[in-house]
């Protein structure tokens, strides 16, 4: 375990080699609040553009003054839920919230009547120990629920103002970016935009729904384009950006998928990690050449792997709810260390793991030998009930256009580099892959 907390600080060195006290550096990041940070900005450049979501626009200043409006309503310590598509009047509310010191609840607003009662109930019920300032909590987000219901989660200012500015820090970003991205603000991936741009003073293009066509000449306008692979996958044509940075997150991202992004944007997507519970994690370092790996740990982040290969974090990011007595957070993602470029590579989730004639396997190993394929589009790969084997494994893939399918040649295919016990038993061909609203495979779908 010491080899891997000094595998982790050595990393920290790597993203941030001109910080001489990375520690003092990282605890600086945590301190204040979120809507103190954007009030100090809108105070330095209350005329400079803050956010563009559709036809709408509104500058720091701006967007502070009708924050003020909004917070009038709120009491410290309401718990509030934000259930709407993404407007100016959502970000305004958002951070009216936080300045009256109430709890955000954001929530997809395509949930239903019994969904959105679930998460009010959710909320209600949950609890911990009150603080003032950067140690309050900020936000009350809900785990995507993939694998089960959705769990509250209590998000501090700290928790979160580390985790952004880290990332920032890591990414060179500055008051001069302009970013674009087509993510909802109900998720992580998507607020840490929002985040960023308020800190920042930086700008923000927000897509109030994904369209590859329009996401495209966004970039055409920006510098930082935050997206989620199949977002990626569905650009088509040659963008004119002066894009300095690509990120890509929230569910695995195919070497293919990555290779068209280049193709189209002119630069490879940086792949990042992070989870509801612990913020960001993990980036590739920006000025490495890309890689079919989730990076290296951030600044202030220190990573372990479990006896099963789980992936442990600790840091201030990770939300105090959710850790041992050691400061620990088990994440229930599976890992190892890429001996070529000494990074994390994510196996899959522990819950999704397939054991098939007592033997285990990792979906995503499958699902990456079957995007091999120069004829796989996508693919998917979870274990179905069987009677000889316990679990089966067993594959759906979307095909490229016009190309035929195959199962027999793509098991033979799949022959040549896994073991027998990992190839699929049987794949089905599928249009799409069912995904949740970030775009990770939701795997009871399919089963």
């Amino acid at each position: 375990m010491d080899s891997m907390l000094e595998w982790s600080r050595a990393a920290w060195r790597r993203h941030l080699p001109n910080v001489p006290d990375i520690n003092g550096f990282v605890r600086g990041l945590g301190d204040g609040t979120i809507h103190g940070l954007a009030h100090a900005t809108a105070l330095a450049s209350p005329d400079k553009l803050a956010i563009r979501i559709g036809d709408e626009t509104i500058t720091h200043g701006e967007l502070d003054a009708l924050a003020a409006q909004h917070r009038r309503s709120i009491k410290a310590g309401d718990r509030v839920l934000l259930a709407a598509p993404p407007s100016i009047k959502w970000v305004a509310e958002y951070l009216g919230i936080l300045q009256a010191g109430g709890v955000v609840v954001p929530a997809n607003p395509a949930y239903t009547a019994a969904e959105l009662d679930a998460i009010v109930q959710a909320s209600r019920s949950a609890s911990w120990k009150e603080r003032d300032g950067s140690d309050a909590v900020a936000l009350l987000a809900f785990t995507s629920g993939t694998t089960g219901k959705p769990k509250p989660v209590p998000l501090t200012h700290r928790n979160l103002l580390t985790s952004i500015r880290v990332a920032m820090a890591a990414w060179q970003w500055s008051a001069d970016d302009v970013l674009v991205h087509a993510l909802p603000l109900f998720h992580q991936h998507g607020l840490g935009g929002l985040n960023a741009t308020l800190i920042a003073g930086s700008s923000l293009h927000l897509l109030p729904r994904f369209a590859p066509e329009e996401l495209l000449r966004a970039t055409e306008k920006a510098t930082v384009l935050f997206a989620v692979p199949t977002m990626y996958q569905r650009l088509e044509g040659r963008s004119g950006n002066r894009l300095r940075l690509c990120i890509s997150g929230s569910a695995p991202l195919s070497s293919g998928v990555a290779k068209h992004a280049e193709e189209v944007l002119g630069r490879a997507p940086l792949v990042r990690y992070g989870t509801t519970e612990s913020g960001l994690d993990t980036s590739q370092v920006i000025s490495d050449p890309p890689a079919d790996t989730v990076g290296i740990p951030l600044p202030g982040i220190e990573l372990r792997l479990g006896e099963d290969g789980e992936i442990h974090l600790r840091g201030p990011q990770v939300a105090a709810a959710f850790v041992d007595s050691d400061g620990w957070f088990r994440t229930g993602d599976l890992g190892r260390i890429d001996e070529a470029t000494g990074h994390l590579v994510i196996d899959g989730r522990a819950k999704e793991m397939i054991i098939t004639g007592g033997m285990k396997v990792y979906p995503r190993e499958v699902e990456v030998a079957l995007e091999a394929h120069p004829d796989v589009a996508e693919a998917a790969v979870a274990g179905v009930a069987s009677e000889r084997w316990g679990e089966q494994v067993t594959a759906w893939v979307v095909m490229k256009p016009g190309i035929a399918f195959d199962a027999d040649r793509l098991i033979e295919h799949a022959g040549t580099l896994l073991a027998p016990y990992k190839r699929p038993k049987e794949i089905k061909r599928v249009e799409s892959l069912p995904r949740n609203h970030v775009g990770k495979i939701d795997r009871r779908e399919l089963r």
